[in-house]
This record gives structure tokens, C-alpha cells and sequence, in this order.
């Protein structure tokens, strides 16, 4: 797969447990040549957990990068009518972040940049990390799957091993070489 001068959005949401492995993938996309712009949600940026500090996490996505985070609604605002990006990850997306984009409430940085992606109906893949993905979580989601450029990870309860390979199906699916 060959991601040579793709914009891609990658936004992290709270499921801290979780971080890590999507540090790696985004390091995957950009070892690809895609150049990504991190964002994250207000509560990634900056709360610390047993996880690791927010500082920490800000650091190495900006690092990997080499790009700033974007972590506020007015910063992510600019994505839509700049036209910033050709596709948006969301990985780790909480049942939170899920249940704000399918009703509407655009109140974080994160719900700002899924909107203003599709604004430009440009794909927004979503890989669901929340403990209620397959109960209270599951209508939301199932409301999102009916959207147009919404695509799924495919996931199990409290797992993100699909994580790695389906990021990557989808960006292969979404720009073939």
C-alpha cells in the first residue's frame, strides 16, 4: 500500500488502555508516506492516567508526526473549509465520542474534525474501543453505519487486535495503488 502525500487526520478520543497500539498504526501510516496530522480529544490532551501522562501522549504523536496536535474545537474547525484532509482515522473512538456523532453533538475536537471531514466527504474510519460496544454502544453505531463515508474497524468486546490490519484494509480499500 502506497500512501505517498495523503492528508490523513488521525484523532485519538479516551480509552487510554488503548493508546499505545494506535501510536503504532499511525507510525505505519506515515512509514507508508502519508502526512498525518494528530488530533486529540480534550480529555486525551489533557488528563493523566495509570496509562501515562498527557504530556507523554501529546509528545510522541507530535514526534511521529512531526506536526503540532490539534486539541481544541476552534483549532479543527479549519479542517472543513481548508479542505485539510483526504481521509480522518478516529482510533481509538469511545461509545462517548460514537453516541456524540451519531446524534449530532459536535462539542470536542474531535466531533469538530469528523464534521468538518465530512463536510468534504472525504472517509472517516472509526475503530470503536469501548466496553459497551455490542450493548449500549451498538444502536449508535449501527446509526453511523448507515452514513455515507463511514467505515468500521471490525472489533470485539474490549479488543483491538483488529485494529492494526483493518486500519490498513481500509486505507488500501479507500486509495488503492
Amino acid at each position: 500500500m502506497e500512501l505517498e502525500g495523503l492528508k490523513i487526520g488521525y484523532a485519538f478520543t479516551g480509552s487510554f488502555c488503548t493508546l499505545a497500539k494506535s501510536f503504532d498504526i499511525m507510525q505505519q501510516i506515515i512509514d507508508e508516506g502519508a502526512k498525518v496530522t494528530p488530533i486529540m480529544s480534550e480529555a486525551v490532551y489533557n488528563t493523566d492516567t495509570r496509562f501515562g501522562t498527557a504530556a507523554d501522549f501529546v509528545q510522541q504523536a507530535e514526534e511521529i508526526c512531526k506536526n503540532k496536535v490539534m486539541h481544541n474545537i476552534t483549532e479543527t474547525e479549519v479542517i472543513g473549509p481548508k479542505n485539510l484532509l483526504d481521509m480522518l482515522i478516529v482510533a481509538p473512538c469511545t461509545g462517548n465520542t460514537i453516541g456524540k456523532l451519531a446524534n449530532g453533538i459536535n462539542d470536542t475536537s474531535v466531533t469538530m474534525a469528523v464534521k468538518a471531514t465530512v463536510r468534504n466527504a472525504k472517509p472517516i474510519v472509526i475503530a470503536v474501543s469501548t466496553n459497551d460496544g455490542l450493548s449500549g454502544s451498538a444502536k449508535n453505531i449501527g446509526i453511523l453505519l448507515n452514513y455515507k463515508k463511514f467505515f468500521f474497524v471490525p472489533f470485539e468486546q474490549e479488543d483491538s487486535n483488529f485494529l492494526k490490519n483493518t486500519v490498513s484494509f481500509y486505507l488500501e480499500y479507500l486509495f488503492p495503488t
